[in-house]
């Protein structure tokens, strides 16, 4: 028997061992309330200034990791969202966005984390670029549906910029791609363990974040 044959691809493996904090994340109860219509606009402005700081750590990393023999065929221009955050946040927040704004501990920690695997350890790097971006054009594409829906943005416009991915004209062939990627990924099966644990991390960061929103907006009883 060929033994190759039965080799499981490292991005079913990512995808499948992050499966619980992957449901956890998507399910906590800020992001369920932010989706059912519960939530005020100033809630969803909230947690675009916390993707914002998630991003900038991700995206300001990305140029030094272009040639890195292990980060670097993942940093696509296409991908890059910075721009588009801060478009969302001058809608959202005014021309003067930046002034006053701080991430939540929670966040501080997330971008921390990023920014300390994209100087010591590019494929740890890959997992939070990994679960961000397939996240964004997978699930995102319904927050901003929702987002359009209940607070009245233009479709595809300023306030969900941030989900719109112009650069990339077939999100289902793009993410096949991006799954050949990770399955050629330039790394033994021990580090690619290495890279499911801290992808696992990447999403626990993640709900930090929601659980930390879901304090700040509560829903009276």
């Amino acid at each position: 028997m060929d033994a190759t044959a039965t080799v499981t691809p490292f991005s079913t493996l990512i995808r499948t061992a992050s499966h619980e904090q992957h449901t956890e994340a998507e399910t906590s109860t800020f992001m369920s309330d932010l989706l059912g219509g519960r939530l005020g606009v100033d809630a969803y402005t909230r947690y675009t200034e916390q993707l914002w700081f998630v991003y900038r750590a991700l995206e300001e990393a990305a140029e030094a990791l272009r040639n890195d023999p292990v980060a670097g065929p993942f940093i696509q221009s296409e991908l890059m969202r910075s721009t588009e955050l801060e478009r969302d946040l001058a809608h959202l927040r005014g021309a003067d966005w930046r002034e006053g704004l701080e991430p939540l501990p929670a966040t501080a920690a997330y971008a921390a984390r990023v920014a300390e695997c994209a100087r010591t350890w590019p494929a740890g790097y890959i997992a939070h670029h990994y679960t961000r971006y397939l996240g964004d054009l997978s699930g995102g594409q319904i927050i901003r549906d929702k987002a359009e829906k209940t607070w009245g943005f233009e479709r595809k416009g300023d306030g969900v910029r941030f989900y719109v991915f112009e650069q990339i004209t077939n999100p289902a062939a793009f993410k096949r791609g991006y799954r050949e990627l990770l399955d050629g990924v330039n790394a033994d099966d021990l580090e690619k363990q290495r890279i499911i644990e801290e992808c696992k991390r990447a999403f626990a960061l993640n709900t930090a974040v929601f659980r930390e929103l879901g304090e700040v907006f509560p829903l009276s009883a």
